[in-house]
């Protein structure tokens, strides 16, 4: 098979030659591979049956607030923050928690979705023809998080909850915004555009972030939106979410969402054989490697007997790609790594350590 082929038979629930493969890691952690694989390639070292194409900004970069080190498009200032082993840009300048009124909202500099250049799209697609194509990522709509970057997670709790007229009216103007240069990419593809990556935090570890109600009032309609732009270009819809989500699925299934990514087996009831069992016909699973315990802290032969279980488990009759469950961070050790994809490839133990010391 084809990567396209595999990622397309597991999502039509059909058995694949072999469990399609996603990656996730930081950049510490992918400096660190390439260096010990001498490759700058790591998708085609690791066997990643996805890649990527996105429109290209061609605006003007905006202005890095005082005392930050970088902004984004939404005007939101951060400063880059050491970690032991590790960084992360931490958001310091909060333009969004600055507005009072839907006047300040309206005189905000959003982002324009007409300076991007979508002209490129389709050549992108068939320069990766043979892998399952992706546009988007995690960051689209992530209301939650994203708006919270500019306006306090405190705040966006309060403005969802008690649907703030203000709140609200951010929130929607990045919805907007990303809808639209989603659905421009989107058409762009012209069809060849497999799938439509999104992003939405929808549990924490102890459950769902928000009540039902809060979730389907709020949350529903405008990740829905996302999923039928999907669908409505041939695409299907897979959404990251951290946390333990399995209240959920029942509503993400009848939303509409094709795939869930990143998926957690750390939270209590996250348990794989359970949510194969009880949504595995309807819902394709991305994930379940665990970044919280399995790959930073365990042996090698735990990590190979986990990803056995994984693919055992959650790949028999399609249904499941092959990842860790977040961005694998600079701790975790390296031949953990080559433990999990060596077992998904169906490589000889130490066959990527034998590559390095080439």
């Amino acid at each position: 098979m084809t990567p396209k082929q595999r990622v397309l038979a597991a999502i039509e629930h059909r058995q694949p030659d072999r469990v399609p493969i996603q990656i996730y890691l930081t950049p510490e952690i992918e400096q660190r591979l390439k260096q010990y694989l001498k490759t700058d390639d790591l998708l085609a070292a690791f066997g990643v049956d996805f890649r990527g194409v996105e429109p290209v900004y061609a605006g003007t970069p905006a202005s890095i607030p005082g005392g930050c080190d970088s902004v984004d498009e939404w005007g939101v200032g951060y400063k880059r923050v050491e970690f032991g082993g590790g960084a992360y840009e931490e958001a310091v300048y909060l333009p969004l928690a600055q507005m009072r009124t839907l006047d300040d909202v309206e005189a905000h500099p959003w982002p324009d979705p007409d300076l991007y250049d979508y002209s490129t799209i389709k050549q992108q697609c068939d320069a990766q023809a043979e892998y399952a194509v992706c546009c988007g990522g995690a960051g689209i709509p992530d209301i939650l998080n994203g708006v919270s970057r500019g306006r306090g997670m405190e705040q966006v709790v309060v403005d969802i909850v008690t649907k703030d007229p203000v709140g609200t009216a951010i929130i929607d103007k990045r919805c907007d915004i990303l809808y639209e240069r989603c659905r421009r990419t989107l058409e762009a593809g012209e069809g060849k555009i497999d799938i439509l990556c999104l992003g939405e935090d929808c549990g924490n570890q102890a459950g769902p972030m928000f009540p039902p109600d809060v979730f389907d009032s709020f949350f529903r309609p405008r990740l829905e939106r996302f999923y039928d732009l999907a669908h409505r270009f041939g695409a299907r819809a897979m959404m990251h979410s951290c946390g333990n989500t399995r209240k959920l699925m029942p509503r993400f299934i009848d939303m509409g969402l094709d795939i869930l990514d990143a998926m957690q087996p750390e939270p209590p009831g996250m348990i794989p054989e359970e949510i194969k069992a009880q949504h595995g016909d309807k819902l394709v699973f991305c994930g379940l490697i665990s970044t919280q315990k399995t790959l930073p802290f365990g042996s090698e032969q735990a990590c190979r007997d986990e990803a056995r279980c994984r693919i055992s488990v959650m790949g028999k009759g399609g249904g499941y790609i092959f990842a860790p469950a977040h961005c694998i961070q600079p701790d975790t050790p390296l031949e953990n790594i080559f433990a999990i994809y060596e077992v998904a490839l169906g490589m000889a133990p130490g066959t990527f350590k034998e590559h390095g010391a080439a």
